[in-house]
């Protein structure tokens, strides 16, 4: 595979100039005093529920409890049992050599949360075969503090990966990580968008920078290389952006952050979701006012490592030219 990546002792400093050029003064001002302030917040912005990986007491007595009931060992072996999902979306303006393209959906790796996990994930993905991969934010767990252990574990991540790689940020993630995310072969887009290229035919890849925590993604901005004709897939940690991904004009957007819910009760019903929108937009296919939009279960765990009635999943988007979410695939997706 066409991949890899040199790993430093330590990460290198961020250049901030450069970053302030790339997203703007205003935008790396609200970034980083956010994120200072995330440091101790319980609570996100006063507009969704706690944050459980800053409630550790919490964390904790949920472990005990799954101890004493000897379930933990079974919801670890769960989340090291990572699904290869297939997933086929036909799409109307899908040019004619892309069809059959394959994306590889990566999505909340949470890296830093369990060894174990990122092994699953690196033996998953080794062998798979795509045209090319999209990472859609959260590589670690922790929500502040240092990132070097974790951007080493994603850089063993990186190294089975082949090229090209693109790659939003989520909400535990720090805007300094870019740096060292673009060293690893992954292209970063922070409210940017790339071209895919086949034949003289192109695909747009336009990405957000986080819209749940930090709410510093910007369409106007990342959309503005992108044609109007053309066909467009958004890259956005959490799938909060839907309305707007719509009436942009969108045709795919590819999503994670709600892990599913990762602690469910039988039938996959979550305990917990921590995503604003309906509950059929936190997991699998969906449709949007043509808007097809997907949103991966994550192939990591984040607080504690495990899983119960919800397996993390890696993605493979077989795009398809077709008639597209609002006719004959429709039966296969949930419309809002």
């Amino acid at each position: 595979m066409d991949g890899g990546c040199t790993v430093e002792s330590e990460a290198s400093v961020p250049d901030f100039e450069k970053l302030a050029e790339r997203v703007g003064q205003l935008h790396l001002r609200q970034r980083l005093g956010i994120e200072a302030d995330h440091v101790s917040d319980a609570f996100g912005q006063g507009r969704n529920l706690f944050h459980i990986e800053n409630l550790p007491g919490l964390i904790n007595t949920i472990g005990f409890g799954l101890k004493c009931l000897f379930l933990y060992g079974r919801g670890q072996r769960n989340a090291t049992s990572i699904q290869v999902v297939e997933n086929e979306i036909e799409l109307p303006e899908l040019p004619a050599s892309f069809d059959g393209f394959t994306l590889l959906h990566l999505s909340d790796l949470h890296v830093d949360t369990s060894r174990r996990i990122t092994d699953a994930i690196v033996e998953t993905v080794s062998g798979l075969e795509y045209d090319a991969c999209v990472l859609t934010g959260d590589y670690r767990y922790k929500t502040n503090g240092q990132y070097d252990e974790s951007m080493k574990e994603m850089a063993r991540v990186a190294s089975v990966l082949s090229q090209p790689v693109y790659g939003v940020l989520g909400n535990h993630d720090f805007i300094e990580m870019t740096t060292e995310l673009e060293k690893m072969g992954v292209n970063m887009l922070l409210n940017e968008s790339a071209v895919l290229e086949r034949n003289g035919d192109a695909v747009h890849v336009v990405g957000v920078d986080d819209a749940h925590f930090y709410m510093v993604d910007n369409l106007e901005k990342a959309c503005r290389d992108v044609p109007g004709d053309g066909c467009s897939i958004l890259l956005c940690h959490t799938p909060e952006l839907y309305r707007k991904a719509a009436y942009c004009g969108f045709d795919l957007m590819l999503s994670g952050h709600s892990h599913a819910g990762q602690l469910c009760l039988p039938g996959g019903l979550p305990v917990i979701t921590n995503v604003r929108g309906p509950r059929c937009i936190t997991a699998g296919n969906w449709t949007y006012k043509g808007l097809w939009g997907y949103t991966s279960r994550g192939a990591g765990s984040s607080g504690l490592d495990v899983r119960y009635n919800c397996p993390p999943e890696v993605t493979l988007h077989r795009l398809r030219r077709g008639e597209g979410c609002s006719r004959s695939n429709s039966n296969r997706a949930a419309r809002i």
